[in-house]
């Protein structure tokens, strides 16, 4: 008896699932993934079918940096295999944004609250229901306040494509966006859809309005753009991990 006890605790020792992690940090596009990777130089990499991750501890919480990808399709699936793979208490996304000039400030952080993915068009019936069924409300009463930083809680428009300038009053009048990315919205959708808890902060790295984008044509404003508000929501990061109940 004593020795199929201890077999059955050796065996419960080798198919014991690790402790999972607090949160899972996606990071989708390259740029913002430099500035993480520049950030934590030493750690160890390791390949997913998505994107390079590593782990860290911050506060003494096990925390997973994840590449998910950029675009709606690649933010999707990875936030699926980052749900499954990690089983973590929140997901984090932590990105870039385009700001809508004259609405929000240059290097300027959102808190979202809700997604809307608005470069949805039906041709046989109606886009704004189409565009509704995807949308995305977050529920954030978990955050314990106050918040760690100052940042504009608001909606976050997605599309797989760059803001057009000709398209800003009419994004701005439909759903009231100072702001839009390329994978928010699937993230949030894809978390709501998991019933996992979702923390989506992102910085405006540069602005567009009716007549262009100041990083349009000039990928080296999006780059300084970037690394400036991704640096600073790794600064913040702790702060923001220790709200987190």
């Amino acid at each position: 008896m004593r020795l199929i006890a201890i077999a059955l605790l050796m065996i419960g020792c080798a198919t014991a699932r690790p402790v999972a992690p607090k949160a899972v940090v996606v990071v989708s596009a390259n740029m913002e993934w430099k500035v993480v990777k520049a950030a934590y130089p030493d750690v160890a990499m390791e390949q997913t079918p998505w994107g390079d991750m590593f782990e860290v501890s911050i506060g003494g919480d096990r925390v997973v940096m994840f590449h998910g990808g950029w675009g709606k399709v690649a933010a999707a699936g990875s936030a699926q295999y980052a749900i499954d793979r990690w089983r973590p208490r929140y997901v984090v996304n932590l990105g870039t944004a385009g700001g809508f000039a004259g609405s929000i400030e240059r290097h300027s952080v959102v808190l979202v609250d809700r997604t809307v993915i608005y470069d949805i068009v039906e041709a046989m019936g109606d886009s704004a229901e189409a565009i509704a069924s995807y949308a995305a409300k977050l529920d954030l009463s978990w955050l314990r306040p106050p918040y760690p930083s100052d940042v504009t809680k608001t909606l976050l428009v997605s599309g797989d494509r760059d803001l057009v300038p000709a398209q800003l009053a009419d994004l701005a009048t439909k759903y009231g966006a100072v702001a839009g990315d390329w994978e928010s919205g699937a993230i949030a959708y894809t978390c709501v859809r998991n019933k996992q808890r979702v923390l989506i902060l992102r910085g405006i790295s540069d602005l567009v309005h009716a007549d262009g984008g100041e990083a349009y044509g000039n990928m080296p404003a999006f780059e300084e753009g970037a690394r400036i508000v991704m640096e600073r929501l790794l600064r913040e990061l702790p702060a923001w991990l220790a709200r987190m109940p």
